[in-house]
C-alpha cells in the first residue's frame, strides 16, 4: 500500500473573480505549501512531473486557476485526469464563490475592472465567468461562499481545513442562516427547521440569539424538536461517511430559520456538539445570520 505521508498534495485554488483566491493563496503560503499564481491548465502535467521527480522535496503545491488563463481553461479537466492516471499525487478543487451583489461591491470598492467584462458592466463579467465556472464548481471537493467572511475568518478556515488535510478524517462545517437572506452557495447539505416553534413571539426571547441558554432550552424542549434531532443525527452519521468514500474532505451543514436568529441557531450549535463528540470532525459551526448588523466582507 502506497504511504500516504509520501504522497505529494495539490490544491488547485479557483473560483470567481473577487471572491478571494488572493488571501486563499497566501493562507496556503504560511502553512508551507509551494504556490503558483496563474498557471495554465495545459502546464498542470507538467508540473506534477516535476513534483514527482522531486522526490518528497516539494510535498504541499497549490496552483491558482482562473479565467486570466481563460484560453487553457479548457483543458483543466484532462490535466487533471493525466495527473490520476501517471503520478502518485492527490489532488483536491478548492473553488471560492460569493454572492453577485457582494462581488458587484467589491469592484466598486476596488475601483477595478472585471477580467471578462474590460469595457462593461462588472455584472456582466461575473455572469459570464459564473457560467463558465459551473462545471467546474461542480467537480470542486471544497466550495467557501465568502460573501460574509472577513479576509482574517476566510484565512482562519483555510488554515483549519488545510492543517489536517491528510490525516484521513472528513470535516463537517455547521452553518446557520435565514431563508429570507437566502442559501449559503456553499452548503452541501440544507435542513429547514422553520417547522419548530418559534422563539421570536415569546416576547422576552425574541432580542436574543440561539446562543442564549434561554431561546436554547426553549427551542429543544418540545417533542417535534427532540424527534427531528434523533433523526437528522442518525442520517449525517450515515451520509457523511459516504461522503468521505467519494473522496470529499469537507461537508457544510445549512440548518434555516425564516430569520437565522433562534431556532436554527439552537439546532445547529446542538448539532455541532453531537456531531464532534462521533468519529466525525466539526471544524467550525457559525451563524450567518445571527447578527444582521455585522456585514463582513473579504476584500480582493
Amino acid at each position: 500500500m502506497e504511504d500516504m505521508a509520501n504522497v505529494a498534495r495539490l490544491v488547485i485554488i479557483t473560483g470567481m473573480s473577487g471572491a478571494g483566491k488572493t488571501i486563499a493563496v497566501q493562507s496556503l503560503e504560511d502553512l508551507g505549501f509551494f504556490c503558483v499564481d496563474n498557471l495554465p491548465p495545459v502546464l498542470i502535467p507538467k508540473f506534477a512531473e516535476l513534483i514527482d521527480q522531486s522526490k518528497g522535496r516539494i510535498g504541499k503545491v497549490a496552483l491558482v486557476i482562473d479565467l486570466r488563463g481563460r484560453e487553457f481553461f479548457t483543458s483543466l479537466s484532462e490535466s487533471l485526469r493525466t495527473i490520476k492516471e501517471n503520478y502518485t499525487i492527490t489532488y483536491e478543487i478548492l473553488f471560492l464563490d460569493a454572492t453577485d451583489s457582494t462581488l458587484v461591491q467589491r469592484y466598486k470598492e476596488s475601483r477595478r475592472r472585471h477580467p471578462l467584462a474590460p469595457d462593461g458592466l462588472p455584472l456582466d463579467g461575473i455572469h459570464l465567468e459564473r457560467k463558465l465556472l459551473e462545471e467546474l464548481k461542480g467537480m470542486a471537493n471544497q466550495v467557501i461562499d465568502t460573501s460574509s467572511l472577513k479576509p482574517a475568518e476566510l484565512k482562519e478556515r483555510i488554515i483549519s481545513r488545510f492543517t489536517s488535510m491528510g490525516k484521513g478524517s472528513i470535516s463537517v462545517n455547521v452553518i446557520s442562516f435565514g431563508f429570507k437572506y437566502g442559501i449559503p452557495i456553499d452548503a452541501d447539505l440544507i435542513f429547514d427547521v422553520r417547522f419548530l416553534p418559534n422563539p421570536h413571539y415569546v416576547e422576552h426571547l425574541r432580542p436574543n440569539t440561539g446562543l442564549d441558554p434561554d431561546v436554547y432550552d426553549y427551542v429543544m424542549k418540545w417533542s417535534e424538536t427532540q424527534e427531528f434531532l434523533t433523526k437528522l443525527i442518525d442520517l449525517l452519521q450515515f451520509l457523511i461517511p459516504q461522503y468521505a468514500k467519494e473522496g470529499k474532505s469537507q461537508v457544510v451543514v445549512g440548518i434555516g430559520c425564516t430569520g437565522g436568529k433562534h431556532r436554527s441557531v439552537a439546532i445547529a450549535e446542538y448539532l455541532g456538539k453531537m456531531l464532534g463528540s462521533s468519529e466525525t470532525e466539526v471544524t467550525r459551526i457559525s451563524h450567518r445570520d445571527a447578527d444582521r448588523d455585522r456585514r463582513p466582507e473579504v476584500s480582493r
